[in-house]
């Protein structure tokens, strides 16, 4: 169950006990993919919604545990009341998983050859589709003057892993990105598939569509998806 810190002198962000997660995020696919993971697997959590139009990721106190300024972060304190500071969505989804993903409801056993295929996909997500999807979507909505050049190329590449992720599907035939069962693999690309408005080219893929949908309906996932409420 997700609580929320509204601030960080918040009385409950001091007086939270030990153990305890708490994750700093804001309504981005880098932020959903932690919060879509801590739903599914049910776990209480606090969270700290990060202010990214004021750069608030880019203040002191954030950079004091995270250095790069970006969200996630997360922040787990053990028993003992030590912190561990976690930076970078991917690494936030792997450390989730094997601390707390015992049973490899959404993993693989360490040493397994899923595995190991499970954190390829991670990879191809933080590698490829979710740095030329960003950029396509920078350049197409926000940049202050419209590069046709850019948004083409970045447009181009983005139907190209598409495609990538399509045939994966294709090749699998479990509708799931590795194995039989959701994973890291397909958390971690799903939020940047399916975006706050899907493009419309998805429909060209139908085993990716159906993926998106399948993902789409599960209750966990339309929860953790509006953790923190996107503004208006």
């Amino acid at each position: 169950m997700v609580h929320y810190i509204l601030s960080e002198n918040d009385p409950k962000a001091t007086g939270i006990e030990a153990p305890y997660i708490k994750l700093y995020t804001a309504p981005t696919p880098n932020g959903y993919k932690v919060t879509i993971l801590l739903e599914l697997l049910k776990l209480d959590y606090y969270v700290r919604p990060i202010d990214l139009m004021s750069n608030e990721q880019k203040q002191d106190w954030y950079l004091k545990f995270d250095p790069n300024g970006r969200i996630p972060s997360l922040t787990y304190v053990n028993e003992k009341g030590e912190p561990t500071h976690v930076n970078e969505s991917a690494a936030i989804l792997i450390f989730i998983a094997d601390k707390f993903d015992k049973d490899f409801k959404y993993s693989f056993p360490h040493g397994s050859k899923e595995y190991y295929e499970m954190i390829e996909w991670v990879f191809f997500q933080m590698s490829g589709l979710g740095p030329m999807k960003g950029q396509y979507h920078w350049f197409s909505y926000y940049a202050p003057q419209k590069d046709e050049f850019a948004i083409n190329r970045y447009y181009k590449e983005t139907l190209r892993l598409f495609g990538v992720l399509e045939e994966r599907l294709e090749r699998t035939k479990t509708g799931f990105l590795v194995g039989d069962h959701l994973s890291l693999a397909d958390i971690v690309s799903y939020p940047w598939v399916n975006g706050r408005v899907k493009m419309k080219e998805l429909d060209d893929f139908p085993r990716l569509s159906q993926w998106v949908d399948t993902i789409s309906k599960i209750p966990e996932v339309e929860a953790a998806t509006q953790i923190p409420k996107p503004k208006a």
